[in-house]
């Protein structure tokens, strides 16, 4: 059944649109929600008289969008990953990394408009994303990926004091205990012999 749209909705188009979809669809989600409008003539006359102002808002989202263009056309994004000593990373950097980064720095872009080559970056490099915008225009973002250095020197040296000290605990208290013994079994003898002279 055709419908014309009252609000604007991804999936389907922009106010004012005249779509066509399933009648479930139109009766249980589209108009209890008051996203769109049954196709009739009082609603057609509703929405031309809406027209200007629906227009208006397009033309704004078009202004909003060439602005956002020449921003992230200009925009370096840096990212420091995880990876091996072949430059492979360990994981992939993912449209959802991207939007991720992307909030940090301002920009407030949903995980589905990014677009990557493949199922995202796997290498240390330079890449570009593309960012779809409004109506046809998209942006182009230049992503650095760098690899991230991994300390194995700082974890070995941390180590090796820990098992030093333990031997040299062993040992300290190895000595002393040793000492002991000794000069009793020494000790005890000489007293034996000073009680049988004695007798």
């Amino acid at each position: 059944m055709k419908v014309i749209l009252n609000k604007d909705l991804a999936t389907l188009g922009e106010e004012g649109d005249v779509r066509e979809v399933a009648k479930g669809y139109a009766r249980n989600y589209l108009f209890p929600r008051g996203i769109a409008l049954p196709y009739t003539p009082r609603m057609i006359k509703l929405i031309e008289e809406r027209r200007i102002e629906i227009e208006a808002r397009k033309e704004q989202k078009r202004l909003d969008a060439r602005g956002l263009k020449e921003k992230l056309d200009a925009f370096e994004l840096s990212l420091t990953m995880p990876a091996g000593a072949n430059g492979k990373l360990y994981g992939a950097v993912t449209n959802q990394t991207i939007a991720d980064e992307l909030v940090k720095n301002g920009f407030n872009i949903e995980r589905k408009r990014i677009e990557l080559a493949g199922n995202g970056f796997k290498n240390v490099g330079k890449y570009k994303a593309t960012v779809k915008l409004y109506e046809n225009q998209s942006a182009e973002i230049s992503v650095n990926i760098i690899a991230q250095e991994i300390k194995t020197e700082s974890s070995s040296s941390k180590q090796a004091p820990r098992r030093g000290r333990r031997d040299e605990g062993k040992k300290e208290n190895a000595v002393p205990s040793e000492n002991p013994a000794s000069s009793e079994a020494v000790s005890a003898p000489s007293e034996t012999a000073s009680a049988v002279n004695a007798e």
